[in-house]
């Protein structure tokens, strides 16, 4: 069933817990989702919410799965009332406070794009590779990328777009579009530091949208930072909800 507003939550929250999951091929709709790719990022190891489930209970089951990694505990409106608070009862640190906004892709206006971007979907390994290599530094994903790659390219959904913005044959921009549930959600959306302030990242963000209203999706969805959410104003997105990232001493 395709949503048609940007306050229905749960279509917009399995969004998320589908993708994240998919890094590692776990699955997404358990009452404690829980995934681990090894890759040195609190959002590429996780949890991502707890439901029906005795937080202490939940939080060994977790730590079996996640130590050793470096991990995140999302909290959103999809996890048990109380749970934030239970996490900082227990030691944890909120780390991240991102705000999740949607828009109406019917709703979007037409924008031209920079001149000299070119946007192109990613599939091959030459191109993923350069794809990790434009979005691991604004992301802050640090150490060797051929994990990245590698789960990238063995990404657990084939309903995954990756959008790559060229300029003089070089990416410089990406936006990742999921296709999986009947919102599109959009991740890894970054621009190198020398290119920002040029539209790159509204241009693809607005491309992922267009391929949205395209599959017959009337909502997208993502997840900002706290500098980023009045670019996604600009675009069109409302904030709608907020997740909570949290991390437990080990």
């Amino acid at each position: 069933m395709i949503t048609n507003s940007i306050h229905d939550l749960d279509p917009q929250l399995a969004a998320n817990r589908r993708y994240w999951c998919g890094w590692a091929g776990a699955r997404p709709d358990t009452d404690l989702p829980t995934y681990r790719t090894d890759i040195p990022h609190p959002l590429l190891n996780g949890v991502l919410r707890v439901r029906g489930r005795q937080l202490d209970d939940a939080i060994e089951e977790v730590k079996k799965h996640l130590t050793g990694s470096r991990w995140g505990w999302w909290v959103g409106a999809d996890s048990d009332e109380g749970t934030a608070e239970g996490l900082l009862e227990r030691g944890a640190e909120q780390i991240a406070d991102m705000p999740i906004m949607a828009v109406d892709v019917t709703t979007v206006a037409e924008a031209a794009a920079p001149a000299d971007l070119t946007i192109r979907t990613v599939v091959d390994p030459v191109g993923m590779r350069e794809y990790v290599e434009a979005y691991a530094g604004p992301l802050g994903i640090t150490g060797d990328l051929g994990i990245v790659v590698d789960r990238e390219l063995g990404f657990a959904y084939p309903d995954v777009v990756r959008l790559a913005g060229t300029v003089g044959g070089r990416t410089v921009g990406t936006c990742t579009l999921s296709l999986g549930t009947d919102v599109g959600a959009l991740y890894c959306i970054a621009t190198d530091p020398a290119f920002r302030r040029r539209g790159v990242a509204t241009a693809l963000t607005r491309e992922a949208l267009r391929i949205t209203s395209e599959s017959g999706r009337r909502i997208a969805t993502l997840q900002s930072s706290a500098e980023g959410e009045p670019v996604y104003r600009q675009i069109g997105f409302d904030t709608v909800a907020r997740y909570r990232l949290y991390q437990l001493p080990e």
